[in-house]
């Protein structure tokens, strides 16, 4: 099976995407991927839509969940490639972890509100349908208000070089351990996640373990390691060349299957293109099927 293979791609149905399923599915057959994983935030109502989407395209779709985890005190996501979307393991996974969401969502907008900016509860429903936002997709739908403009304390994100990633600038100035506007995270433990999950058929895979929120170390990798991580998000648009080979070395080092996916999400982060992540081939799903029939 020729092709690439990106195994995380956000959907309209995570809190933060823009596309439809059948949209991805048809840039994916364009760009020249043999299969892809919709892999939306702590959800799986991309499916069966997408498995649908995708009959007669020649992208195989490889069902999936990007959960957000706590795991020594940090957050850490994980992907779930080869799920069963219909599993009452991941029904109560996904259900857990929107709850939490969603009683952090309420907190981050009630302190934005303290704060002095302008941004009610009812902006962002309105803005979210479906899952819970996540604080980034928080961040945009303040920024998107043509009122933020005005206001002082927002003008950097409009302006220089905090514009192009304006989200996760405003993220890390507001929602970051100790910012003015953080608050205690709900996530549900890694360790719980790992346990669980192969009960749906899932392989447990770490998503960006270098992103700035995560920093995952070879002590954090090899302990996950003997609780059934099976996989890791080597080939990332959060890495550099020189977190790749750092990883892509610990992948090896650990017996991990080193993955690719490119955390397209659309408008939100405007500097991930669709197909930037072309590093990944079918032989990653091979690897995946084989620690799946091995556990």
């Amino acid at each position: 099976m020729p092709g690439f293979v990106d195994l995380h791609i956000h959907s309209r149905f995570s809190s933060d995407g823009d596309f439809a399923p059948a949209e991805l599915i048809a840039m994916a057959r364009e760009a020249g991927f043999a299969a892809i994983s919709i892999s939306d935030h702590d959800t799986t109502a991309a499916y069966p839509e997408a498995v649908e989407a995708a009959v007669g395209t020649g992208v195989e779709i490889v069902p999936s969940m990007e959960v957000t985890t706590l795991f020594e005190g940090r957050e850490f996501h994980l992907l779930l490639p080869y799920l069963d979307w219909t599993s009452p393991v991941i029904a109560r996974i996904a259900e857990r972890v929107s709850a939490g969401r969603l009683i952090e969502a309420r907190e981050r907008v009630a302190r934005l509100g303290e704060l002095g900016l302008d941004l009610s509860w009812e902006d962002v429903e309105a803005a979210s349908p479906g899952a819970p936002p996540l604080g980034v997709a928080i961040a945009q739908i303040l920024l998107d208000k043509p009122s933020s403009k005005n206001v002082p304390a927002l003008r950097k994100y409009f302006e220089g070089p905090a514009r192009t990633w304006a989200p996760y600038h405003f993220y890390r100035d507001y929602f970051m351990d100790g910012r003015p506007a953080s608050v205690v995270k709900r996530h549900m433990p890694l360790l719980e996640v790992l346990d669980a999950a192969p009960g749906s058929g899932a392989v447990p895979v770490l998503a960006h373990p270098g992103a700035y929120f995560e920093n995952a170390t070879r002590g954090d990798l090899a302990a996950l390691k003997d609780k059934g991580l099976a996989g890791l998000e080597v080939y990332t648009s959060y890495h550099t060349p020189e977190l790749t080979a750092f990883y892509r070395g610990l992948a090896a080092e650990l017996d991990l299957v080193p993955t690719a996916g490119s955390d397209f999400h659309g408008r939100i982060k405007p500097h991930v293109r669709f197909g930037d992540i072309r590093d990944g081939g079918p032989e990653i799903l091979e690897q995946l099927r084989v620690r799946r029939r091995q556990a």
